[in-house]
């Protein structure tokens, strides 16, 4: 089902949103420093590398691939849109981190570390087969997390059997409770299965995300509606 739409604030009491639209254009649309928070996946050039050699799963029948000479447009317009003193998480791979880092930071961005997602079990590869993803930690300007405790290896079971490269909930759940409070707005401009939204919603927080395919925003669309609370 093609959907692109606002979720109505005076039916579902929270300005959630999901659209269809290129990452960068729909970056355009949005006011400056409007979104406080961005936790994103981009379908990153070395998943089309990966899958080429049989060592991933078969990407290009669900997304289109963002190339890497894309990023930096796309950090300049998340720079512009993301409030100060906030937060961005963006999940890549190994060779997707050397590429975003400088470019993040020549975007205006401050590098705070890798956070390693370990995915508990081990995934396809060769030359060690792979356990984990990183998130590459941003700031613009200055905010603390709300849990000083929590480390920078965070576990949680890898998603199977459903869409590709969809990330767990209770992952995305602790970045949003890391960098936001209730009623701040969670960006995702690559929504995917709609992990980021569930987490975001279920947590009181408002939901702005877009995607390029009809299935990625009907299934954001639809885990908005089953989590949103009715107040």
């Amino acid at each position: 089902m093609r959907m692109s739409r606002h979720l109505s604030a005076s039916l579902f009491n929270k300005a959630n949103r999901v659209d269809k639209q290129d990452a960068i254009d729909w970056l355009k649309s949005l006011p400056s420093e409007s979104v406080d928070l961005f936790i994103t996946d981009p379908a990153y050039e070395s998943l089309e590398k990966h899958r080429k050699i049989g060592t991933t799963t078969r990407l290009n029948e669900w997304f289109e691939i963002f190339t890497n000479d894309r990023f930096p447009d796309l950090f300049a317009e998340m720079y512009r849109v993301l409030k100060p003193c906030r937060h961005t998480y963006v999940f890549c791979d190994q060779e997707t981190a050397f590429v975003i880092k400088p470019i993040a930071e020549a975007a205006g961005f401050k590098f705070w570390k890798p956070i390693v997602w370990d995915k508990v079990s081990i995934g396809m590869g060769y030359h060690y087969r792979a356990q984990y993803e990183f998130i590459m930690f941003f700031e613009k300007g200055k905010r603390q997390l709300n849990d000083l405790s929590v480390p920078d290896v965070l576990q949680s079971n890898r998603i199977r059997n459903k869409y590709p490269t969809e990330k767990p909930v209770n992952l995305s759940e602790i970045l949003v409770n890391q960098s936001t409070e209730r009623g701040f707005i969670v960006a995702d401009p690559f929504c995917g299965s709609g992990s980021v939204a569930e987490a975001s919603v279920k947590n009181g927080r408002i939901f702005w995300g877009t995607d390029t395919s009809d299935r990625a925003v009907s299934l954001t669309f639809n885990r908005i509606v089953q989590n949103t609370r009715y107040e």
